[in-house]
């Protein structure tokens, strides 16, 4: 893999019914392509030292990957850009700009320890074949940086990673994380507006907050905002923001569906956050992050909290009809990124070969906490 420059995962995903069938729609579905911690930190065998050419060898090969499935980089609808040192942003952002000139995708940028020590940037993104639109809420100003506000496909709305901007000028709203989460769920609530929906379709959150401490305030804020009764799954870690001024940057998905319901795996009981174990829109299955927890308390090791946090999901996905098999994108975060080996094991052991995997070491939201797990399954 060295000579590739890179430890990517890559799913080709059209109805998970077809092996090796194409990506096409149908009906209102469309089908999507995950491709998982793309690198560039080397290239003919030397290690790349800039931020900027790892930037380029990254872009580049995800380019490669890309026209390998018949798509190129106007089909990215969102990306996740994760950088080792937040003072590479602007570097980053300058070399990024000139792939995504035109209609970028939907992005969220923070900083996190990554799996290859060479990396100083990571990125996964989704693709999409079906007609992707731009969606640019009214009295809301276009985002300086390379991205989109939203991006629609059929039912599905991708939603920028949000920090607390004015909508009317896109200059910082300083405050305490709670008066933050209002002004960024404020600006989330613009783009569902413009699209045709509301809070009420949001079906999946990744919640990246600068400071663990802050975790209930942040809480209580959110919770104004998602339905009481089904609010959409969600992801809590800490994570470096690119700006200091902010606390809290919040990315979303929103489905339009008539067959939204909540399932939660049985055995298992409801958080007492806003947020639900799963979310089902018929086809598809957004799980939450779920640990390390089981029915015997939190491991102290990492290989325990993987099983059980493995469990929790094989549960949520039974009280579905589904399983593993069913899973097209997998996130992983793990407290000490030196353990990541650990955790592969026992994913390797569990989970289908070939599984896109984003990986990421970041702090979560118990001092015990060593792993969370976050998925997307399709019928």
């Amino acid at each position: 893999m060295a000579v590739l420059d890179m430890r990517c995962s890559i799913l080709f995903l059209a109805l998970l019914g077809s092996l090796g069938g194409s990506a096409e729609a149908q009906g209102e579905d469309h089908g999507f392509v995950y491709f998982s911690n793309v690198t560039g930190a080397t290239a003919a065998d030397q290690v790349l030292t800039t931020v900027e050419d790892q930037t380029v060898r990254a872009l580049d090969r995800l380019g490669e990957l890309l026209r390998e499935r018949g798509l190129d980089y106007r089909h990215v609808v969102v990306s996740n850009v994760f950088l080792k040192d937040t003072r590479h942003f602007p570097a980053m952002n300058a070399v990024y700009r000139r792939y995504f000139a035109t209609d970028p995708p939907t992005r969220a940028t923070v900083r996190a320890d990554l799996p290859d020590p060479d990396a100083l940037i990571q990125i996964s993104v989704v693709a999409a074949r079906g007609d992707k639109h731009v969606v640019v809420p009214r009295g809301m100003q276009s985002p300086a940086l390379p991205y989109s506000w939203g991006i629609k496909v059929g039912q599905t709305l991708f939603i920028a990673g949000a920090t607390s901007r004015s909508p009317e000028t896109y200059q910082p709203v300083p405050g305490d994380v709670a008066t933050q989460t209002r002004r960024i769920l404020g600006n989330v609530g613009l783009v569902l507006d413009e699209a045709g929906m509301d809070y009420g379709d949001l079906v999946s959150c990744r919640v990246f907050l600068d400071d663990a401490r802050r975790f209930g305030e942040m809480n209580r804020a959110y919770a104004e905002f998602v339905s009481r009764e089904d609010p959409p799954a969600r992801a809590t870690v800490r994570s470096g923001l690119m700006n200091p001024l902010f606390d809290a940057e919040i990315q979303c998905i929103a489905e339009r569906s008539t067959r939204r319901e909540v399932v939660v795996g049985a055995g298992r009981q409801r958080s007492r956050s806003p947020f639900s174990p799963a979310i089902s829109t018929g086809n598809r299955l957004y799980l939450a992050g779920m640990v390390g927890s089981g029915f015997d308390g939190v491991p102290a090791q990492v290989i325990g909290q993987t099983r059980n946090a493995l469990a929790n999901l094989e549960a949520t996905l039974a009280a579905a009809d589904m399983d593993f098999t069913d899973v097209v994108d997998v996130w992983v975060y793990v407290t000490d990124i030196r353990q990541w080996s650990d955790v592969q094991n026992v994913l390797q052991e569990v989970l289908p070969a070939g599984l896109p995997q984003t990986v990421v070491g970041t702090p979560l939201m118990g001092s015990s906490l060593l792993v969370e797990i976050q998925m997307v399954a399709e019928r």
